[in-house]
């Protein structure tokens, strides 16, 4: 994956310190196969000191990576995962762990599922292990409010304190809220706002930041695409607008891009673009979608010359992991 910006080096000592935390996560929180094909977990409960190194550090790498990410291709695009632990698993059995394969995905991992920890976590050490090849973006459920209400607050209160949970929110202040692809796919979470004039504008945005209620920040986790709309139009969510093909024809001439890819929404095939000009299209990963809805998931595959092909995961229903 190109990086089209320096990260500076980590300290030698402190690198092998979290390198070592890390993998020792990873041991725990991914599964083996079976011989009869099934996921078998160690059973081991992640330590608080392990989830504390590793969020520290975590933050301490996205604060150090532009607020817009300006990436290459191949890369591997994932919508919404809403703590599904099974599908993330999957998404990674199917397309590859990284550093095998190089991955961007759009928020929302928490709240909604069971396994808002697990997938976090998860995340975190990839993104600790490989910050070149594995990004993760902001999503409307990655700030506090939101995960008190929608169930990742109630999760870590449960599974181990309310101090983790906050040393987490930490973490979400502090993710990139964008990314662009090869100069060509632009990636968020919601959508398109009004406030929006250039990408200097989200570069300029200061971490740690809490979502605001309103702007630019909270436009592009919160905003929805209304292919009847005309313009901006006041959202059914109470927050942020919805936008019509025009604003988005505009974002495009104005940006030099070709497709906005962004998440936010369940759609029934995982993958929807919103008008047969295919000028943008909504990725959801989870299927299933908290247990209420018959859904696939799907991720986006871009490949070296900016080929765009889905991968669609079937929906299924699974039992909590036992950790």
């Amino acid at each position: 994956l190109q990086f089209l910006y320096f990260i500076g080096n980590v300290a030698t000592k402190d690198f092998y310190t979290m390198t070592d935390i890390a993998l020792g996560l990873l041991s725990k929180l991914l599964p083996e196969r079976t011989e009869s094909g099934k996921w078998k977990f160690s059973g081991e409960k992640p330590g608080v000191d392990e989830i504390r190194g590793l969020t520290s550090e975590a933050r301490n790498v996205f604060v150090n990576q532009p607020m817009l990410l300006e990436l290459g291709a191949p890369v591997v695009v994932v919508g919404d995962i809403h703590g599904q632990y099974w599908d993330l698993l999957r998404v990674f059995e199917q397309s590859g762990h990284p550093p095998e394969t190089n991955y961007l995905f759009l928020g929302d991992y928490v709240d909604r599922g069971k396994c808002g920890l697990e997938c976090i976590l998860l995340l975190l050490c990839y993104k600790i292990l490989y910050p070149e090849n594995f990004f993760l973006l902001r999503g409307n459920h990655e700030c506090s409010s939101i995960t008190r209400i929608y169930g990742f607050y109630d999760e870590c209160k449960r599974r181990y304190n309310i101090k983790l949970w906050k040393v987490i929110v930490d973490v979400f202040n502090c993710l990139p809220v964008a990314a662009v692809i090869a100069e060509s796919i632009f990636c968020v979470h919601g959508g398109l706002s009004p406030d929006f004039k250039s990408f200097q504008q989200i570069r300029d945005i200061q971490r740690p930041v809490d979502v605001p209620d309103d702007g630019l920040l909270c436009d592009l986790l919160w905003a929805d695409p209304d292919k009847d709309s005309r313009g901006w139009q006041e959202s059914d969510r109470g927050v942020s607008f919805s936008f019509g093909p025009g604003i988005i024809d505009d974002f495009l001439a104005k940006t030099g891009c070709s497709l906005v890819a962004r998440a936010h929404q369940v759609v029934e095939d995982g993958y929807e673009f919103l008008t047969p000009q295919r000028s943008l299209v909504t990725l959801f990963t989870a299927t299933s979608y908290g247990g209420s809805f018959d859904n696939s998931g799907a991720f986006l595959t871009v490949d070296s010359s900016l080929l765009c092909s889905f991968t669609i995961l079937t929906a299924r229903k699974y039992k909590r992991i036992a950790f």
